[in-house]
């Protein structure tokens, strides 16, 4: 390999490795995330827009889902407790949504160019699969039961398939308790970032 191709190659890598955006340093706090993050103040405000759900139930989500790890997919299963074996799903990137499930998505939103690992497509992600429960009564705001139908799916959830899992019941508590902590700090600076929305490059 020449020098040329060598500093080309390296060049993008670079590029590459930029376009994946890190955890936020402050994860516990919704408006320590959007300063630093501007993108995905953008990305949530507009999938609130497009699908109404409230940016601290999604930041919420995405939390529990990924801990806003663009990459993370689930721990592969070890074979007789030592040799790395399958994953157990096809989950990938900040949504953590399956490949099915994502591919529903690309047919019925035509975003055929979406990605699992990109902030703003699986933000858009979850807000369209969140807003399927809101024609089924749930409310915007309620993120336990909106997170048991995102992990057990609407059909799973209307039969209540999530009692007999307790730990789900616990995470989904959490997930709860952290929109409701978002949400807190979302209102206190929701006015300043909208004041600095038209600076975004």
């Amino acid at each position: 390999m020449t020098l040329k191709n060598s500093f080309s190659s390296f060049l993008l890598i670079i590029l590459i490795t930029s376009c994946v955006s890190s955890p936020p340093e402050k994860p516990d706090n919704i408006c320590d995330i959007f300063q630093e993050k501007r993108s995905w103040y953008k990305a949530a405000i507009k999938t609130e827009k497009r699908w109404k759900l409230p940016p601290y139930v999604l930041m919420a989500i995405i939390h529990q889902e990924s801990s806003f790890q663009a990459k993370v997919k689930p721990e592969r299963q070890q074979l007789f407790g030592v040799i790395p074996w399958f994953r157990p799903s096809s989950a990938v990137g900040y949504s953590q949504a399956l490949k099915k499930t994502w591919q529903d998505y690309e047919d019925e939103t035509s975003n055929r160019r979406a990605s699992r690992t990109d902030f703003a497509d699986s933000a858009d992600f979850i807000g369209w699969y969140s807003s399927k429960g809101f024609y089924q009564g749930l409310a915007a705001s309620d993120a336990r039961s909106l997170y048991l139908a995102y992990h057990e799916g609407y059909a799973g959830f209307k039969m209540k398939t999530y009692r007999k899992k307790r730990w789900l019941v616990v995470v989904a508590d959490r997930v709860s308790a952290r929109s409701q902590m978002y949400q807190k700090q979302y209102w206190g600076c929701e006015k300043e970032l909208k004041k600095k929305r038209f600076f975004f490059f």
